[in-house]
Formats: C-alpha cells, structure tokens, sequence
C-alpha cells in the first residue's frame, strides 16, 4: 500500500480544489519543488502530481513548475493532466516522469491508451474520476455516460499499471475515502486501484490497512497533508508497521 502525497498544480503553484472546481482552489505553496522536495523529506516513496490547467486545456500546461519538481527529487512522480496523445506521454516518460495517467483519453480514445501501456508497459495508469457513478472527463467539466467499471473493463489486459479512481463529490472535501465503491471495483478488474477523493485523516489511512482493503494498492493524500490533518510521519509507520507484519 503506497500513499501518494498529492500536488495539483494551477498557474504553476500548488493548489487544493473543492470536488474538482476550479473557481474553488486554495493556494497551498508558491513553490513547487519546494513542495516535493518536503514531501521527500517527510519520507514518501512516491509523489502524485496533476497539471490542473492541463486537464481543461487538453494538453501541458504547466510543464515548467513539474520539470523543477522532477529536478527537486529522486522518487519516482507519477503525472496526470492534459495527456492526450503518444507524443505527450513519450515527451514527459523521456523527461523523467516515471509514470503518465490518463483520464479524458480514456474515455474517448481507448485505442490510444492501449496503445501507450503496450509501448511503454508498467508506466501509463488510468484516471478514473466518477460523479454519480459516471465518469468524469475535461478537468471534470462534463460527465460521461459510461461507469467507472465499464472504462476499467476495457483495459484488462492492456498493461494499465493502475486504475486511480476519484470519487469527485468527495474530493478536497475531507469526508474520507469512499471505499465501498472504491474496493468494489478493484474486486471487479485484475487492474491495481489506487483510491483518490476525502482522505481526511489518519482513520482512513487505517481502514486502507484492514483486510477488507487489501486488493488497494494505495491511495493519494491532498488537502488532509496540506492543512495538517494527517500527520505523515504517523501515517507511514502505520503503513511500514502493516509491512512489516504482512
């Protein structure tokens, strides 16, 4: 179980949406390397990080506030946002990105998401962001008519390296996971699921823990990390802990 510290970037600073609005965004730091250079120094394993004006743009956007991430440290950065063609997904693996996620393309373009994970196998993950059930594409800006599950169903077998689900209404609002549906599809598809959307506090990290749980291959911390709610040195002894009993 890894726990991905979250930076969402937007007009390159590190910023904290509420359930995907951008007219609702918290400044959290003006410095994003400074950022991730923090949370390596917390001791997470692995950062997560969105180009938020990507996502609406359909294309980078703030590819100069993650190129100085991508100098600041040495843990592997995990990208979404914007990342809608072979070109793009290439440009930011050579650049030093370690894993791509797409969202939008998903929905729209499976053939090219397919397409990328068998070139590039193990480095290209799945965005899922779910409203009501129903996927979410452009920044969140509409909603689709296909489940979560009908999207992740088409890549079995594809070599997707993740499934990371979002449950939007849930997101940047500190109401905790939404593991029902969240472990319900990982028990669906062979595909790791990465739960994302209201981790609040150091009980969810707990519940990430029990058996119940234990198809999850992690799950991503925002707001919860940024307003001092989750301490991390108490979340990652907890999940070291659960490692070193497994």
């Amino acid at each position: 179980m890894i726990l991905f510290p979250a930076v969402d970037l937007k007009n390159g600073q590190c910023v904290r949406l509420e359930q995907g609005d951008m007219a609702r965004a918290t400044v959290f730091n003006l410095d994003p390397a400074a950022q991730a250079r923090a949370f390596a120094t917390q001791g997470f394993e692995y950062l997560h990080v969105v180009d938020l004006d990507g996502a609406f743009a359909g294309k980078p956007m703030n590819a100069h506030a993650v190129e100085t991430m991508l100098k600041a440290v040495t843990m592997p950065v995990q990208l979404g946002g914007g990342i809608r063609d072979l070109g793009t997904v290439e440009a930011w693996l050579s650049k030093g990105i370690a894993r791509v996620i797409i969202g939008t393309a998903a929905v729209r373009d499976p053939e090219f998401v397919k397409g990328a994970a068998k070139k590039f196998p193990g480095r290209v993950a799945v965005g899922l962001d779910a409203r009501d059930g129903k996927v979410a594409v452009q920044g969140w800006a509409e909603t689709s008519e296909v489940t979560a599950l009908e999207i992740a169903e088409r890549f079995e077998d594809a070599g997707v390296a993740a499934i990371i689900f979002t449950d939007i209404a849930r997101d940047g609002l500190l109401k905790g996971l939404n593991l029902e549906a969240t472990i319900a599809l990982a028990e669906r598809i062979s595909i790791p699921v990465i739960a994302s959307g209201g981790l609040a506090s150091i009980d969810d990290v707990r519940a990430l823990l029990t058996p119940r749980a234990k198809k999850l291959a992690g799950a991503i911390a925002g707001r919860a990390l940024y307003d001092g709610r989750l301490d991390p040195a108490a979340a990652l002894a907890l999940i070291r802990n659960a490692r070193a009993a497994a």
